[in-house]
């Protein structure tokens, strides 16, 4: 008997709605910073999906794919509504299905993490820290998210992508309404945690009665903020408990936050998955397959994780940026680990700049990015985003 028939990652998974996943290997949502500038795909994005399903991976997960221009994570996000150019995206999604793979796309709003030149920042509460400043979203603001998450989902459905994931994680707008340290609201929507996990739940249903039953619908939850104060594991543990009495069919857990100043999850040192042992704790809560994002680099890694039970699939960011092929040679057993940059004394947010220009490079198909090449990387990403900014406000705002 092959490698590829005896690994626990070759295994398909057949969701609660029916859909089923070709085997246990997914590429988390990560900002590939890829969209036009005006919301749009473009080629270079058409072929890195392409490319990545061609590796042999079951799923792939666009993130912060926004409803409107007002709240965007960056000015490279894709916006999905009645203005977006319906061709690309179905482009995109063909793209994004090759080999019988998923492509889905994260439903985002950044919410008081928007990028500010390009928006108007607004979460549960204003605030006024040392690198973020935003306003408090009004009541009817909040009242209108569900509606708006749910046409955005549709809209997806209606092109051909092969479901959704709501983002409730790394500091974004559903994760902020459940973190007592970004939500002070005196209202419905704040105080215990049941007010706080309030818009969320009306989004999974708004989302769900929207797709029908046999839609995929996910989600991104964090499992922590890594924050003194901030979401911790045991409420993390009360919202899944809550999730699953919902229509979720994939409960993708992850954890930290682009605060600013704070240590993002894939920064950390450490050898192994960083989310596991939640998982375990959370499958006592829950019958939704769950999907464990951060800190696999080995082959052992991710089956184990699967042939012990901890996860039903195991999501992959960083390990695909620097082999994108690597699912295909995982499931053939011709490969155990990839080779990961290491970076001397990388300013904040360097790191995460050298990957996500690394992303441009797969999707031409150029030469890989050597850690020397991290200054000139970093001054690459920001000046691209400069350039789409001024795109976005002369076309957006």
């Amino acid at each position: 008997m092959s490698k590829a028939q005896t690994s626990p990652l070759a295994q398909p998974l057949t969701l609660p709605c029916g859909a089923t996943l070709k085997n246990r290997i997914a590429k988390s949502a990560m900002s590939d910073s890829l969209g036009d500038g005006a919301g749009n795909p473009t080629d270079d994005q058409i072929r890195l999906y392409e490319r990545w399903a061609k590796g042999g991976l079951a799923l792939s997960i666009i993130g912060e794919v926004q409803a409107t221009p007002h709240f965007a994570e960056k000015p490279g996000n894709l916006i999905l509504n009645g203005h977006s150019d319906r061709d690309l995206l179905k482009r995109l999604a063909k793209a994004g299905a090759t080999d019988n793979a998923h492509l889905w796309l994260q439903l985002g709003h950044a919410g008081a993490m928007a990028d500010a030149p390009i928006s108007t920042p607004k979460g549960p509460s204003a605030l006024d820290l040392h690198g973020l400043t935003c306003g408090a979203l009004s009541l009817d603001e909040i009242h209108a998210l569900p509606a708006e998450f749910a046409r955005t989902a549709s809209l997806a459905k209606e092109l051909g992508f092969g479901g959704v994931e709501l983002h409730a994680a790394h500091g974004f707008l559903l994760n902020q309404f459940l973190s007592p340290l970004f939500n002070k609201r005196a209202d419905a929507y704040g105080g215990s945690l049941q007010n706080r996990m309030r818009l969320l739940l009306e989004v999974i249903g708004a989302v769900r009665k929207a797709v029908g039953p046999e839609y995929p619908v996910g989600i991104k939850l964090n499992a922590t903020d890594q924050l003194e104060g901030g979401f911790d594991e045991d409420e993390s543990l009360e919202v899944v408990a809550a999730v699953d009495k919902t229509g979720i069919d994939l409960l993708d857990i992850s954890g930290g936050t682009y605060f600013p100043g704070a240590a993002s999850s894939s920064d950390r040192s450490g050898s192994g998955p960083y989310f596991l042992d939640f998982a375990r704790r959370a499958r006592a809560k829950t019958n939704i397959p769950l999907m464990v994002t951060g800190g696999f680099k080995t082959l052992a890694q991710a089956e184990n994780a699967i042939a012990d039970g901890s996860a039903d699939v195991v999501g992959l960011a960083r390990t695909l940026i620097v082999d994108p092929e690597l699912p295909s040679f995982w499931l053939s057993g011709q490969r155990a680990e990839p080779q990961f940059p290491r970076f001397k004394n990388p300013p904040e947010g360097g790191v995460t700049a050298w990957y996500t220009m690394q992303i441009t490079q797969n999707a031409k198909s150029e030469v890989a990015l050597s850690p020397d090449d991290l200054e000139d990387a970093i001054a690459e990403y920001e000046n691209r985003d400069d350039a789409r900014r001024r795109i976005w406000n002369s076309k957006l705002s």
